[in-house]
């Protein structure tokens, strides 16, 4: 049973970098942006950038907003459906206003998966377990650079689907204050014998002051259905006061299609207007 579901695990990793390199091939109109390039020490190579600015940004000269990052986030991957439902909530007044900055991908697998003695999960990629390299680029890094370039708040949120899931999931427990807020859409947790799952329990009762919020869903995925499961089990055991949480069961959504289908209300849930927010609390 272990090594099928191994096997179904390294399947949706595959379908997963397919439905990537479909939607490469695929225009997608996106609302305005700007793309730059960052020359990163942490991971020997140049990134490239998208950024997304909200309506009234030019305008207001002093106001400054929080930031969305995205890991899939070139103008080829994710980047034009998430800014194009962040763009049409902010207009709608669902959705504070705020900054999307997209981080395209170069050797993904690598970036987004943290370290695995599993055997099959060595056999993924050429190079994997780059994580810690990844979280200290957007920390040291690309953070800075963004608010040097951009009027931003302290205020930063990330959202992500399947590895990048994984690599969210992972960020909040190793480095929970790094982001306010972590939307991790059907993560890849089965990766490393769900050391992720196994090891929270341990890891919450560390942080008892920490506040965040935290949301993980799981589409209608054999190998990712039972690891949300047990997250939600120690989340409720476990869960700090002061951290946010939701664990929501999608199995009325794929692999390939919860990202789409869910991020425009996961999205106006969780970074509601401001004035909003506040009269939910």
């Amino acid at each position: 049973m272990r090594t099928a579901m191994k096997c179904v695990s390294l399947l949706w990793l595959v379908l997963g970098c397919a439905c990537a390199s479909t939607r490469s091939v695929v225009q997608e109109a996106v609302p305005p942006n700007q793309t730059f390039t960052l020359e990163s020490a942490k991971l020997k190579e140049t990134r490239r950038i998208t950024v997304y600015l909200p309506p009234g940004y030019e305008a207001s000269a002093e106001t400054r907003f929080p930031v969305l990052y995205m890991p899939d986030g070139g103008l080829q991957e994710d980047f034009p459906h998430v800014a194009t439902t962040v763009d049409s909530a902010i207009r709608a007044g669902e959705l504070r206003p705020l900054v999307v900055v997209g981080i395209e991908n170069t050797v993904r697998r690598r970036d987004l998966t943290g370290p695995t003695s599993v055997p099959s999960d060595l056999e993924v990629a050429p190079v994997i377990g780059g994580s810690a390299a990844f979280r200290a680029f957007i920390q040291d890094e690309l953070i800075p650079e963004v608010q040097r370039r951009y009027r931003v708040t302290e205020e930063r949120a990330i959202i992500g689907e399947s590895l990048a899931g994984l690599f969210i999931v992972e960020t909040f427990f190793l480095q929970p204050e790094l982001f306010d807020t972590y939307l991790a859409l059907s993560p890849s947790l089965w990766w490393n014998a769900e050391s992720l799952v196994q090891e929270a329990g341990e890891r919450l009762a560390a942080r008892p002051d920490l506040r965040a919020g935290l949301y993980v869903s799981s589409a209608d995925e054999e190998n990712i259905i039972p690891a949300v499961a047990r997250l939600k089990d120690v989340l409720r055991e476990h869960a700090p006061a002061g951290l946010k949480w939701e664990v929501e069961p999608r199995p009325d959504l794929r692999h390939d299609n919860i990202y789409r289908m869910s991020s425009p209300s996961v999205l106006r849930k969780w970074l509601p207007p401001v004035a909003a927010a506040g009269a939910a609390q």
